[in-house]
C-alpha cells in the first residue's frame, strides 16, 4: 500500500459518530466561509435585508402622522374638554392591548397584497380633503379609519384585515358624533326621559304635568336639559360594555348582546335618576 493511499484510508471515518461531527464541522466551515463575504448571506447580512423591508413601512407611518397630526391633537383636546366623549381616552390603550394581544397570530398569517383595497384609500384621502376643506372634524377623524382599513387591505390582504377589523371598529368609538347627529338624539332622550319620569312619579303620590322636556310638579318644575338626556351615559356605558364584553365574555353574540343592553340600561339609569331628582325636589 502506497503512503498516497494510507492516507486517504485514514480520513475516512470508521464510526458513524465520527462521521456526523466531520459533516458538522463542514457545515460550520461553509457558514464562516458565507460569514466573511461582503454583504453575504449570514446573519447580518439577513438582519440588513429585514430592516431595509420595514424602511416602507416605517416611511407610511411616518407619513400618516404627519397628515393627521393636527386631527390629532384637536381630538385629544375634545376628549378633555367634552365630559361626552371623556372615554376616548381609553381607546388607544385598549386598541394597542388588541393589537398585543393578537401579535402572534398576526405575524403568523402570510401577506397577501391585493389592489382591491387600493379604492378604499383613495375613499380616505377624498373624505379627508372634504373634511379638511369643509370644515368638517367628524370627517377629518372617520378618514383616518377608512384609510388605515384600506392600507392593511390593500399591503397586507383581506384576511389580515379581517383579522383587525375589531380594532378597528374600537378605533371608531374614539370619536364623538357630529354635532347634527347628536341633536338628533338628544331631544328624544329628553323627551324620553321626561316621559317615563313623569309616568312613575304619580305612582309615588306626586302629580305631575308634563310639558315636553319640562315637569311641574306642586313645589317645583325640573326641566331635562341637554345634559341630563343621558347622551352622556349612553356612549361612555357603550364603550365600557364593548371593553368588558371582550374581555370577560367568549361568545361573540354575548359581547353584541351585552354592547346592545348597555343603551337601554342607560336610559333606565337616566330615567331613575330624573325621578329620584322630582322625589327629592318635592
Amino acid at each position: 500500500m502506497t503512503p498516497h493511499a494510507m492516507h486517504k484510508t485514514a480520513v475516512v471515518p470508521t464510526d458513524p459518530s465520527d462521521a456526523v461531527v466531520a459533516l458538522d464541522r463542514a457545515r460550520l466551515a461553509d457558514d464562516r466561509v458565507a460569514d466573511e463575504r461582503p454583504g453575504g448571506g449570514g446573519r447580518g447580512g439577513q438582519d440588513s435585508a429585514d430592516w431595509i423591508s420595514w424602511i416602507p413601512l416605517i416611511i407610511l407611518v411616518a407619513l400618516l402622522m404627519v397628515l393627521y397630526a393636527h386631527i390629532g391633537v384637536k381630538l385629544v383636546q375634545d376628549w378633555y374638554d367634552f365630559p361626552d366623549s371623556s372615554h376616548g381616552f381609553l381607546i388607544p390603550f385598549f386598541a394597542a392591548f388588541l393589537l398585543w394581544d393578537k401579535r402572534a397570530e398576526l405575524l403568523a398569517m402570510p401577506v397577501t397584497p391585493s389592489w382591491a383595497g387600493l379604492w378604499l384609500v383613495v375613499l380616505g384621502l377624498i373624505e379627508l380633503l372634504v373634511g379638511v376643506f369643509g370644515a368638517d372634524l367628524f370627517l377629518q377623524r372617520t378618514s383616518f379609519v377608512v384609510l388605515v382599513t384600506g392600507l392593511v387591505w390593500t399591503l397586507l390582504g383581506k384576511a389580515m384585515l379581517g383579522r383587525i377589523k375589531f380594532v378597528l371598529f374600537v378605533l371608531l368609538l374614539a370619536i364623538p358624533l357630529p354635532a347634527i347627529v347628536l341633536n338628533q338624539i338628544t331631544f328624544p332622550l329628553q323627551l324620553l326621559a321626561s316621559s317615563y319620569a313623569s309616568s312613575l312619579l304619580p305612582l309615588a303620590g306626586v302629580p305631575v304635568l308634563r310639558e315636553g322636556n319640562v315637569m311641574r310638579l306642586p313645589a317645583i318644575s325640573l326641566e331635562v336639559a341637554e345634559a341630563c338626556s343621558g347622551i352622556r351615559s349612553l356612549m361612555s356605558l357603550f364603550t365600557v360594555a364593548v371593553i368588558y364584553g371582550y374581555f370577560l365574555e367568549r361568545a361573540t353574540w354575548r359581547r353584541v348582546v351585552l354592547a346592545l343592553a348597555s343603551i337601554p340600561i342607560a336610559v333606565a339609569a337616566n330615567v331613575a335618576r330624573i325621578f329620584g331628582t322630582g322625589l327629592c325636589g318635592q
